[in-house]
């Protein structure tokens, strides 16, 4: 399970999973004789967006526009979109609401055009803006990152082999095992199990395991 990011609340928050870019990748369609070049990546945070946008407009100086929408936040709390000297509306936005409309979120998405002497037309653009990125997104592909809790038990060097190998046993994930005066092991279980978590951990440990509960993050289902 591949951690995406953390938060520290006790109580879940905001959806318990979501879609998001499988990675980085390029996907360049033509509409009369335009190049449509989408370029999309997985970005944490807005600054993680916006830094990739200007990666790509550096990387296409002679293009004739590089427009760009992003999504960022589980709950698509942050939305975006520059149309980048296209008519107001034609590129950015459709970009976006094929973003939307996919559930894609933590994702940028840069579409570069080189103009190929034959205009769109507002329709024509909306439909290419947004196709390249629906195309992009079929290319490059996406994944589902579900929410998880991150615990800590902690438990005498006499029971930890035992009781890791009966975590994995059972299909929890066990992330790091630290061994010291005693051995801490740090486990990822859905919010839903931690209940049901705690009351199998008294009973396998006998009451002896200390459980500590950590904050949030998101894993590859």
């Amino acid at each position: 399970m591949h951690q995406e990011q953390h938060a520290q609340q006790e109580q879940p928050t905001g959806p318990a999973e979501y879609v998001t870019v499988a990675g980085e990748g390029v996907h360049e369609t033509e509409v009369n004789r335009s190049r449509f070049r989408c370029a999309l990546a997985p970005a944490a945070t807005e600054a993680e967006a916006q830094e990739f946008i200007a990666r790509i407009r550096r990387q296409h100086p002679g293009a004739n526009h590089n427009c760009s929408a992003y999504v960022i936040g589980a709950d698509a709390g942050t939305q975006k979109a520059n149309d980048d000297g296209e008519p107001g509306g034609t590129a950015g936005v459709p970009m976006l609401q094929m973003l939307l409309r996919r559930e894609v979120r933590y994702t940028v998405a840069v579409v570069t055009r080189y103009f190929g002497g034959v205009k769109l037309g507002a329709g024509g653009l909306i439909r290419a803006y947004g196709g390249a990125v629906g195309e992009a997104l079929d290319a490059v592909g996406t994944v589902t990152r579900r929410r998880f809790r991150l615990l800590t038990v902690t438990v005498g060097h006499e029971r930890a082999g035992r009781l890791e190998n009966e975590l994995r046993a059972t299909g929890r994930e066990v992330r790091e095992v630290r061994y010291g005066a005693e051995v801490a092991i740090e486990v990822g279980l859905p919010d839903a199990d931690l209940a049901g978590f705690r009351n199998w951990l008294a009973d396998a440990t006998a009451g002896s395991a200390r459980l500590e509960v950590g904050g949030e993050a998101f894993g590859t289902v």
